[in-house]
């Protein structure tokens, strides 16, 4: 695995700078669903026994990639790499994950906080790692809790299929989940709650959120309450795109919101605030 990289002032400019860059690409391909798809399947590979996968940018390589739920993600990964040409000093990780938060943003979805500092691998976990979409109850935990996850995040996260449609050719499966597929709403729920409906899909991991009593509780919630779906899918979300990344001391958030990865950054944060008073004070002498 490669070094992390130095989260200095420099590094987050390139962020920002990428963001901006990404948001120009997803807005004019229309392609939100798939870059979402992009940071979710390299993020969910993460085993918290043994801390192995995670959103390390391994997606990327050949191996992973012809994994059978990747099936049609190179197209995003070539789209991240017209960015990542520009800004070469972003890791492949962050790189993904930042496409995954602007995605949702782009869309109408919630603002994510991005944090970023992601090394990247050139391992690849096993396949089978991620959600089977023809199964149930028992394999969503099972994939889920292996993650570290909750059933309120396997709820929340599953309101994400309000964006984007099944292909035939990828997943065994045809068609949008609801109407808008290019809108992020709660839709999902409330489409879920509904019923079959002629042209929108029903995968076997829908219908279970309907029948485990646990996660209906949370469909109903969220059906009828987009503020609470959009509260828990920001913090849900941001879980798992950090899941493995950053040691539980390290993420302090500093005084301007960002999270302190080490005594570098520390020190980037004191020498900001210090700059700030001296502005201040001789603005006040002007």
């Amino acid at each position: 695995m490669a070094p992390p990289p130095v989260v200095d002032v420099e590094y987050r400019k390139e962020i920002e700078k990428a963001r901006r860059d990404l948001r120009a690409v997803i807005s004019s391909k229309n392609c939100a669903p798939i870059m979402l798809r992009l940071a979710w399947h390299d993020a969910g590979t993460f085993d918290v026994k043994t801390k192995i996968g995670g959103p390390n940018g391994s997606i990327r390589n050949k191996e992973e990639l012809n994994h059978a739920a990747n099936s049609g993600l190179k197209f995003s990964i070539d789209l991240c790499e017209i960015v990542k040409a520009k800004h070469p000093k972003i890791t492949y990780a962050d790189l993904y994950q930042l496409a995954g938060v602007v995605a949702v943003e782009v869309t109408g979805g919630p603002t994510i906080e991005f944090v970023p500092g992601r090394k990247d691998s050139l391992v690849s976990p096993r396949e089978g790692n991620l959600p089977d979409a023809k199964q149930g109850t028992e394999h969503l935990r099972e994939i889920f809790y292996r993650m570290g996850l909750s059933d309120k995040d396997i709820v929340a996260l599953s309101g994400a299929h309000t964006l984007g449609r099944a292909h035939q050719e990828r997943s065994g499966f045809e068609g949008p989940w609801t109407k808008e597929p290019l809108k992020f709403d709660n839709t999902y729920f409330v489409e879920l709650l509904e019923g079959e409906k002629k042209g929108l899909l029903k995968l076997p991991t829908d219908n279970t959120l309907l029948h485990d009593p646990a996660f209906r509780g949370y469909v109903e919630l969220y059906a009828k309450d987009e503020d609470a779906f959009f509260r828990d899918y920001t913090v849900s979300h941001k879980k798992l795109s950090e899941l493995g990344c950053f040691a539980p001391t390290s993420n302090k958030a500093d005084s301007n919101g960002f999270l302190v990865h080490s005594a570098f950054g520390v020190a980037v944060t004191a020498a900001v605030v210090i700059l700030s008073y001296c502005f201040e004070v001789s603005r006040k002498k002007m």
